[in-house]
């Protein structure tokens, strides 16, 4: 599927953008499937990891289980299955490293835009090299660049923080050199970046409150998994590791559909399961009953209960109420209350972008892409050769990346054998279609960000992504040209 015989530097069959879990993923599978190919991957920071080279933290962790976090191509060999981000930045990088991968990369490279030429059936892409315009040139590209904002956190309106004399830090931008020790700290927000801090910031600070509007559902989790420890010992170790994966991907799947169907069941579980953890002066309501059913909004998950034990060591606590106005010395709540700080954290979410914000345009006409509807949760409606990965909120991120890369490269691999040069989702005329959220979430940050977000439709292939499951065996064996026009124009 060669560009041309040309080997010029800027010249590539596929451009990766983002050299994160999605990236790496995508690379994998490209030089696996598509050995042919020449590729590279432009990556706008200095590091291989994306979202686990960015946050820094503490206690900075996996939300999901390792076994299905991690590549499908390259085992999760530690025994701890909810990892902390320095382990998976270095497991990362140790995939890339293992397979040649990290020298395909090119850093400091942030794409600003990118242009399909019908013409020249190309992409064309503008790319900020540290203050300088370089040009790439692609067939295809696929964007690897995640779903929130790098550069700029969430706002939050927090009435009278400017009064705050404290300091004022977002997980995103964590300094280096806080020193938080025998510090009184406040954390607005109560979502999986607060759960995680607060119990790594109890172990040296004096005290640690997550304030919050409304409480979310945390689930308590063996950090190392007794199954997957029973079939390392019994079991060879590629075998092991397959069960233990299984074993995860059904019970992910089978628990998802317990909070779909039943979800007065699975509340009264997680109550059940949250009133054995708490301090007895803690009481479940209104802390620990959400508004909302379970997977509305993702499950916070804590490792071996350790959220749990900071409260009951007593440095750590959770109040319910709103912010009236920050003063000086804390935060004035809307009950009356006053509470004490030295440190107000805001863990109030992420800024979601897409593309990392770069302008898309086909035969230099710009694409909106919150306008556009995503073909089977992977290609732009009237984008040409071009893929977004966007993995699942309510299981791990790369088994949504994985299914995107192995779609990408059997559409690749079509292509090449019916010798045309471009595939582009369109919709039929007069094809009305009902606009679905991307993603299934009424997190606030989610909400806000909408607007951000490609649209998905009522009926396939236009639909929201459902099961890794399905999207796997439609990546492998599913109609892949319904919803495509095709192309083949002589260059």
């Amino acid at each position: 599927m060669g560009f041309s015989d040309e080997k010029s530097e800027d010249i590539f069959d596929i451009i990766i953008v983002g050299a994160g879990i999605s990236g790496i993923n995508a690379a994998y599978r490209i030089q696996t499937e598509l050995p042919s190919a020449r590729y590279t991957i432009l990556e706008a920071r200095g590091g291989i990891g994306g979202t686990w080279d960015l946050f820094r933290y503490p206690g900075f962790r996996s939300d999901s289980d390792l076994y299905t976090f991690g590549f499908a191509w390259r085992p999760w060999r530690e025994q701890k299955i909810i990892a902390d981000g320095d382990s998976i930045r270095n497991y990362i990088r140790e995939s890339a490293a293992l397979y040649g991968i990290d020298q395909k990369v090119k850093y400091h490279r942030k794409l600003v835009s990118a242009n399909w030429s019908s013409d020249q059936q190309a992409w064309s892409l503008q790319v900020d090299e540290e203050g300088r315009k370089t040009h790439f040139h692609a067939r295809f590209v696929v964007l690897g660049t995640g779903y929130y904002d790098y550069d700029e956190a969430l706002s939050s309106h927090i009435p009278g923080i400017e009064n705050f004399a404290g300091q004022v830090v977002h997980p995103q931008f964590w300094p280096d050199d806080l020193d938080y020790k025998d510090k009184k700290i406040i954390v607005v927000g109560s979502g999986s970046t607060a759960v995680t801090l607060i119990p790594s910031l109890a172990e040296t600070a004096s005290q640690v409150t997550m304030l919050q509007r409304s409480p979310t559902y945390i689930v308590s989790q063996p950090a190392i998994d007794p199954f997957g420890q029973w079939a390392q010992r019994f079991l060879p170790q590629g075998l092991a590791h397959r069960i233990t994966r299984l074993k995860f991907l059904i019970s992910t799947f089978l628990a998802l559909k317990l909070c779909t169907l039943y979800p007065l069941v699975a509340r009264n579980l997680i109550k059940k399961a949250t009133l054995k953890q708490l301090p007895d002066n803690v009481p479940h309501d209104p802390h620990f009953s959400p508004r909302y059913h379970p997977w509305e909004q993702r499950l916070c998950l804590c490792p071996d209960g350790d959220f749990f034990a900071a409260m009951r060591a007593g440095k750590a606590s959770v109040v319910t109420d709103t912010i009236d106005t920050v003063t000086a010395t804390g935060i004035q709540l809307a009950s009356g209350r006053t509470l004490d700080a030295d440190i107000i954290v805001t863990a109030t979410g992420l800024k979601l972008k897409i593309a990392g914000g770069a302008q898309m345009s086909a035969d230099n006409e710009p694409v909106t892409i919150s306008e556009k509807f995503l073909w089977k949760g992977v290609m732009l409606q009237d984008l040409p050769n071009t893929a977004m990965v966007i993995g699942y909120t309510n299981a791990s991120w790369t088994l949504g990346a994985d299914a995107t890369a192995l779609l990408v490269c059997r559409l690749l691999k079509t292509m090449e054998a019916k010798r045309v040069t471009s595939a582009v989702p369109r919709l039929g005329d007069g094809e009305g279609m009902e606009a679905v959220p991307a993603l299934n979430l009424s997190s606030t940050y989610v909400v806000r960000g909408a607007k951000e977000l490609p649209r998905t439709g009522d009926r396939a292939p236009w639909m929201r992504r459902s099961t890794y499951f399905s999207d796997l065996w439609g990546a492998k064996f599913g109609n892949i040209t319904d919803g495509l026009h095709f192309e083949s124009v002589s260059t």
